[in-house]
């Protein structure tokens, strides 16, 4: 129950609702406990003369009742689930604010299928905790304690037979919930497994035809099915257990009361009428009962799940805002990179190792190098994606540990190495970074991304909707779209990770040249494999090993004759050989 109070405060924000539903649980229970009294009086008068207006008025008074009980009964549903269920959608809106606000090294160390799980069965669960299981608990206590009192008001001596064999009942519930709560964590635990091995194939289809794997990914996911399915089979085996235990305990307290309560109407120590009511009371206690092992289940299992997403809720992320942070909203884009070293972790080696770097703003600089030379990661740690392990850089004279990350990357537009697309239409993923439009930018873009003439022949134009990650756009288009949506930002520094890659050489000249007037007054870092993505550059390094090795101009870097004129040769000699063919 421990993990369980961090849901005091969602509780504590509709406890008005909770109040209702308890009080209502009340007079449910008030209201029918008197109905079985009323059969009573009604039995023990039959020996006498009854007039017919007395079994009408004794009906209706029954009827009466009842509807009263009932109303209270859909009145506690009507708050107590209801207010589970807008916790449940604060819960799953908390959680996934808080996934948004984890680092990036968070999401690449955690499955997206284990999110999700969490996202789905955990919350649910723990939704059965604040609604059912609050509702049947409260319901519970209040009709056992009403109807214990009346029993014992009734013959003590026989309340007190018919309760032997109820301690039992605890035990067994006790002994089963705990089997139950640990055979539910492997449940929940295989459950992300099998969501994770789902959306892995469904997002890697493609490769999954190219390669022709669909028997192998059937049989994958067969077996996690599988297993998923044995382990929820042990657990509704052990879970099987609590109801049928629950209905014998009770089977045999009622056979008591027969037996003994029987004897005692004979020996006429107890009316017909009290005995008839004590058995429909005790028939009643069966649900309590019933509803007890039920929701010590709900219990067991909604612990476990908030166990898990309490352990994702207290990840706290690495880059956050400072406390001393400046109220700063504009940058100009003036960037400077002292002796800034990073590792992704304590044990892990340097990626970038003592970069210096002044890179004023309206000019261009271009990053080049041999694959895992740390490109990526460096103009990661300008974005604010990951902090520096030693060094500072600063933005505009402030080092960005300072400035509020909101502000850095509100200025910074950044196309990504790995392109990605919402599964909605071209319009919305370029817009997608602006909070208001203007149709004069947005041509703008386009006209900039050289997209335009591709869409203009979709059927819907910028109405298509594209499918998951842009499936149904070739790897150019999605690179240009990914670039549309960086200008829109119209941002101070642009930062385009070998964003050209997928395009023709004739689209990246035109593409280049238009960004080349967006830019003045602008930041620019380019990265790329190819030359002539960077060649027009105020400044080029290349890395090597997360160390610049060279740097300079074009023809600077030609005229050194190392690692930058080896690179250009080749990709010049790459080109003779494509026109011969």
């Amino acid at each position: 129950m421990k993990i369980l109070l961090r849901l005091k405060p969602y509780l504590l924000k509709y406890k008005h609702l909770y109040i209702i539903g308890f009080l209502a649980t009340i007079v449910s229970n008030i209201s029918g406990i008197i109905v079985p009294l009323i059969i009573r009086n009604a039995i023990d008068s039959l020996s006498k003369n009854v007039q017919l207006i007395e079994i009408i008025k004794t009906s209706l008074l029954i009827v009466f009742v009842s509807i009263i009980a009932g109303v209270c009964l859909f009145l506690t549903r009507r708050t107590i689930i209801v207010a589970s269920r807008k916790i449940e959608y604060d819960l799953r809106n908390d959680f996934f604010s808080h996934l948004l606000k984890l680092d990036l090294k968070y999401f690449q160390n955690t499955s997206t299928g284990d999110l999700m799980a969490h996202a789905t069965n955990d919350i649910n669960a723990v939704r059965n905790f604040l609604g059912p299981a609050i509702l049947y608990s409260s319901d519970t206590i209040v009709a056992f304690i009403m109807i214990t009192a009346i029993m014992i008001s009734i013959n003590s001596h026989l309340t007190i037979i018919s309760f032997i064999p109820l301690p039992f009942i605890s035990i067994f519930v006790y002994l089963i919930a705990s089997s139950v709560n640990k055979k539910f964590e492997k449940v929940q635990s295989q459950y992300s497994l099998l969501t994770s091995k789902a959306q892995e194939s469904i997002s890697g289809i493609r490769v999954v035809k190219s390669f022709v794997r669909e028997q192998n990914e059937i049989k994958l996911f067969g077996n996690i099915s599988k297993e998923y399915f044995n382990k929820n089979m042990k657990l509704v085996k052990v879970h099987s257990l609590m109801f049928p235990l629950m209905v014998l305990f009770i089977g045999i307290s009622i056979v008591l009361v027969i037996w003994f309560g029987g004897r005692m109407v004979i020996n006429d120590k107890l009316t017909l009428g009290n005995l008839t009511a004590f058995i429909i009371y005790l028939g009643w206690l069966i649900w309590p009962m019933i509803a007890f092992g039920w929701v010590a289940n709900l219990v067991q299992q909604s612990a476990a799940s908030m166990k898990r997403l309490a352990k994702i809720l207290d990840t706290e992320p690495e880059v956050e805002n400072s406390n001393n942070k400046l109220s700063v909203t504009e940058l100009h884009g003036d960037i400077l990179l002292k002796d800034v070293y990073f590792r992704y972790s304590k044990n892990s080696p340097d990626i970038i190792k003592g970069i210096n770097l002044n890179i004023k703003a309206g000019t261009s600089l271009a990053i080049i190098g041999r694959t895992g030379s740390g490109k990526t990661t460096l103009v990661n740690l300008i974005n604010r994606l990951y902090d520096v392990t030693k060094g500072s850089i600063h933005i505009d004279g402030v080092n960005i540990k300072d400035l509020p990350i909101e502000t850095i990357r509100q200025n910074i537009g950044y196309v990504t190495q790995e392109t990605f697309l919402f599964s909605t239409t071209i319009k919305e993923n370029i817009i997608y970074g602006i909070n208001t439009y203007n149709e004069e930018d947005f041509k703008k873009a386009v006209d900039i991304a050289q997209i335009d003439k591709d869409v203009r022949s979709f059927p819907d134009s910028y109405d298509t909707i594209i499918g998951e990650r842009g499936i149904t756009l070739s790897g150019g288009q999605k690179q240009r779209v990914c670039i549309a949506r960086a200008i829109m930002k119209k941002p101070k520094i642009l930062i385009l990770d070998d964003a050209l890659s997928a395009v023709d050489t004739y689209t990246e000249e035109e593409i280049l040249k238009r960004l080349r007037n967006f830019m003045k007054n602008r930041t620019c870092i380019l990265i790329s494999h190819r030359i002539s993505t960077i060649k027009d550059a105020d400044l080029i390094v290349v890395l090597e090993n997360g160390k610049i090795v060279e740097s300079g101009s074009h023809e600077e870097l030609i005229e050194i004759g190392g690692i930058y004129y080896e690179m250009y040769q080749k990709q010049l000699l790459e080109e003779e050989i494509e026109e011969i063919e």
